[in-house]
């Protein structure tokens, strides 16, 4: 334990832990070196007192005096009103054993420039009022479905196929029979109109649309009312060269059902006239041939 100009013991060897004056060396200007204060009248300050402030007189207490805020350290005062008493630092524990970590050397403020008024704090820039949350790119609306597709009473073209989408409650029912973290807030919806869409094309998209990305699936289950149990890629319908289509799973969240019977991840399978798709907490997709 080494002790510092001013009389303190410190754990540091560089800089004291009490008043952060520089252990070494000579004393700085205005600090009185340990037994000063039994040196007699040459070893007085200002006040008459041994170890005294050299502007007030005031007797030293730490590294600023109380009444004046001189700095025993550094020299001279430039402090408006007396600090704090400082507790002292409880030694920090060493990184190895018996060796204390290197204490980091004490910076002084910077002085405040005279002849300069104080300026009220700025932001670097106007904070701009909040927008309301766009999406980066705009969703792109489902393309035009015919009346057949949409319900109506136009006719589907010879030899195609129509998927009828309604809701199911005793699918439902059995769903929610067999529990599951969201089982609770999962409600069958009062109104759950049938919908039918015309299959063309190559591939046709079982699922929810995304709100961050432009995807919408052929079959879209997000419109009111939206099934939270399909995932965004639920299911995939792909034509075959005799006009026929398979169903395939690429791994959707909660599992596909073709006629009550689980379908396999990545595991095609051929659809018949009349069967029934079950995914979701209650949709049912009845795949028809025209």
């Amino acid at each position: 334990m080494a002790t510092c100009p001013v009389g303190h013991d410190s754990s540091d060897e560089e800089y004291c832990d009490t008043c952060g004056a520089l252990m070494s060396g000579t004393p700085a200007q205005g600090v009185p070196e340990a037994g000063a204060a039994s040196a007699g009248p040459a070893a007085q300050g200002g006040g008459g007192q041994p170890g005294a402030c050299p502007d007030c007189g005031a007797p030293p207490s730490g590294r600023f005096c109380e009444t004046c805020g001189y700095d025993f350290v550094l020299g001279g005062g430039g402090r408006t009103a007396p600090p704090a008493a400082q507790p002292a630092q409880p030694s920090r524990p060493a990184t190895t054993a018996g060796t204390a970590p290197p204490a980091q050397p004490w910076q002084p403020a910077q002085p405040v420039q005279p002849g300069r008024p104080a300026q009220s704090w700025q932001p670097a820039q106007p904070v701009e009022s909040p927008r309301s949350w766009q999406p980066a790119q705009p969703v792109q609306p489902a393309p035009p479905v015919s009346p057949a597709a949409s319900g109506g009473t136009g006719q589907v073209p010879a030899g195609g196929w129509v998927a009828v989408i309604a809701g199911d409650r005793a699918y439902y029912d059995s769903m929610i029979a067999q529990g599951g973290p969201d089982a609770a807030w999962v409600a069958f919806p009062p109104y759950c109109p049938e919908r039918r869409v015309h299959l063309s094309g190559a591939e046709m998209r079982i699922g929810r649309r995304r709100q961050s990305r432009p995807m919408v699936p052929e079959i879209d289950l997000s419109e009111p009312p939206e099934d939270p149990g399909v995932s965004h890629l639920h299911a995939v319908l792909l034509a075959q060269p005799g006009g026929t289509w398979q169903l395939v799973d690429p791994g959707s969240a909660n599992g596909t059902l073709v006629n009550g019977k689980a379908v396999e991840v990545n595991v095609p399978v051929p659809l018949e006239d009349g069967d029934r798709v079950h995914v979701g907490a209650w949709t049912v997709i009845t795949v028809r041939k025209a």
